[in-house]
Formats: C-alpha cells, sequence, structure tokens
C-alpha cells in the first residue's frame, strides 16, 4: 500500500492575500540568505532592509517588515498590493512555503462560503 498526498483544496490565486497580512511572518537565518540570493545583496543587508526585530516574551524573533494595504491595513512588504500576489515566491521564507500545514484553508474555505452566499466572486471581508 502506497501513502497518497492529500488533494490540496484551495486556491491562493483566488483569496487576496490574508496569510500574509499575519502581523507577525517569521524569518529564520536561511529564509534571510534566500532573499540576499535572490536579490543579490549581503544577509546583512537583506536583514536590515527586508526584516525586523519583534521582541516578544521568549525573547526576540526577525520578522518581515510590512506595508500599507487598503485591505488588511499591512501586509508583508513582498506582497503586491493591486495583483494581490507575492513578489518573491520562488524566494518566499519557510513558514510562508508551509502555510497552511495542510490539504485546507480555513480562510480559503470561509471566503468561498462568502462569495457563493453573497453571489459576488470578487467578494473580499473588510476588516
Amino acid at each position: 500500500m502506497t501513502a497518497t498526498t492529500p488533494r490540496v483544496r484551495y486556491d491562493c490565486s483566488r483569496c487576496p492575500g490574508y496569510c500574509c497580512s499575519y502581523p507577525r511572518i517569521e524569518v529564520k537565518a536561511a529564509d534571510v540568505k534566500r532573499l540576499a540570493k535572490h536579490f543579490d545583496l549581503t544577509v546583512e543587508q537583506a536583514e536590515r532592509r527586508f526584516t525586523r526585530l519583534y521582541k516578544a516574551e521568549g525573547g526576540a524573533e526577525r520578522i518581515l517588515r510590512h506595508q500599507k494595504d487598503e485591505i488588511y491595513g499591512t501586509v508583508c512588504r513582498f506582497f503586491d498590493t493591486e495583483e494581490r500576489r507575492c513578489t518573491i515566491y520562488t524566494a518566499r521564507p519557510a513558514v510562508c512555503r508551509q502555510y497552511p500545514n495542510g490539504s485546507r484553508c480555513g480562510y480559503y474555505e470561509f471566503i468561498q462560503f462568502e462569495r457563493k452566499h453573497q453571489d459576488d466572486p470578487d467578494f473580499i471581508p473588510s476588516a
């Protein structure tokens, strides 16, 4: 008997980028290194330009910087707010690569439900 990969039940291209609006998008050293290579920068330059330290109770964590967004207030600095897409998809951090950690995305299911029941294929819930 062979293991099968569960079928993905969401389509990121039909979402306005909810996960990109999380206030803390953590980046590890390998993520900063990948960004540096992608932009032909030193690791130190990439770290200064694209990230900041967030001081949490358990210590500090490095997170991606944000930019203003008309839908969510702020989103990841690498998110194209017009096209609603990631501009660094091939260099995105590990946490973004792993999201939503399964074959289903709760936000995608919610937005599909709302679009169907409001008879509006482009509906985006407001904050």
